[in-house]
């Protein structure tokens, strides 16, 4: 198997075996497109689930409880607050949080009461916190923030590292693709979108943004050897790079994954419950992103250049030069 992977990597970067990222594109396009406006469309069925920092609400937690079954919980609160949305967490082997939607003070305190019994501890272990709806507020405000600078940063850096504005629109489509999807596996799965997701999807997208501007460093490359003397045509020499790229693309994203797949397929239900935001968001995010650099944002930027005077007689000469020769097309 080793050799054969080897043999399929030279393969690829020598362009005798190739993928048509490029060629395809308006396929890629369509189902990105599909995944992109299926992903939109979930809220209007199933409504993103924010955590109580978006929100506002009560949170207790239960410490040394005598047991860990969260319905108890859950029967807990609504046997004070009947209706009362309910999100129940092991946090550790020694305690638990239960979130509530906004209770008033007499509320809180039979709440209290009712987890204390229900956990057979003390009401000494029961501490509770208020987040009111102005603070859940400013951190939805602040993590747009953190995204608009990030994406900002972004294509001013892309810009002037490849000296194109096209590489950094092509990038920053592709992000977007990322972020988008992986928000809609969210909402379709009912994961819960809190500040720790938020930190994740960040992360995800710096992850993208790497690769992405792995496989355009390769793109531009090639492209600098483009024309009549390479006899590549401009989107040729782009699909070769993504080629060259793959096996690469393919190994980081799976070391990446690794690790973060251990934690929430093995931590989380051992009872490392505090990282699953971030692992989750995460482990969806890079599948997604190794995805988009190959299938939206390498044919994205073929396409914003090819059309390009110089790109485009350079291109047409290559084509006539095979045609001469009865290279078929």
């Amino acid at each position: 198997m080793p050799r054969s992977m080897s043999q399929l990597g030279n393969d690829l970067y020598s362009g005798k075996t190739s993928f048509p990222f490029v060629q395809r594109r308006r396929l890629w396009f369509i189902i990105a497109a599909v995944l992109v406006i299926g992903a939109a469309l979930v809220p209007l069925f199933r409504p993103v689930q924010f955590s109580i920092e978006f929100t506002g609400g009560s949170q207790f937690t239960v410490s040394n409880p005598a047991s860990f079954d969260q319905a108890l919980a859950t029967d807990a609160v609504t046997s004070v607050v009947p209706g009362a949305t309910t999100r129940v967490t092991t946090i550790s082997d020694q305690a638990v949080r239960v979130q509530t939607d906004q209770l008033g003070p007499d509320e809180t305190q039979a709440v209290s009461a009712a987890l204390a019994t229900a956990y057979d501890v003390p009401s000494s272990e029961i501490t509770d916190s208020f987040i009111g709806p102005t603070w859940g507020a400013d951190v939805t405000r602040q993590s747009l923030w953190g995204l608009s600078i990030f994406l900002a940063l972004t294509f001013l850096i892309l810009a002037l590292y490849f000296r194109t504005w096209k590489m950094s629109v092509a990038a920053i489509i592709g992000l977007v693709d990322v972020l988008v999807i992986t928000i809609g596996v969210y909402a379709v799965f009912g994961f819960e979108i809190s500040p720790a997701a938020v930190i994740g999807f960040l992360t995800i997208l710096s992850y993208a943004l790497y690769d992405t501007t792995v496989v355009f460093d390769k793109v531009r490359e090639n492209t600098r050897d483009d024309g009549e003397i390479s006899g590549r045509t401009f989107a040729e020499s782009v699909n070769l790079a993504a080629n060259q790229t793959l096996i690469r693309s393919i190994n980081t994203t799976v070391v990446a994954i690794l690790p973060v797949g251990a934690i929430l397929f093995i931590g989380v239900p051992l009872g490392a419950r505090t990282l699953s935001d971030i692992s989750l968001s995460i482990f969806v995010g890079t599948i997604v992103a190794a995805y988009s650099t190959l299938f939206v944002a390498v044919p994205m930027y073929a396409l914003l250049r090819e059309r390009e005077k110089p790109i485009a007689q350079r291109d047409q000469r290559v084509r006539a030069a095979r045609e001469k020769a009865g290279i078929p097309a």
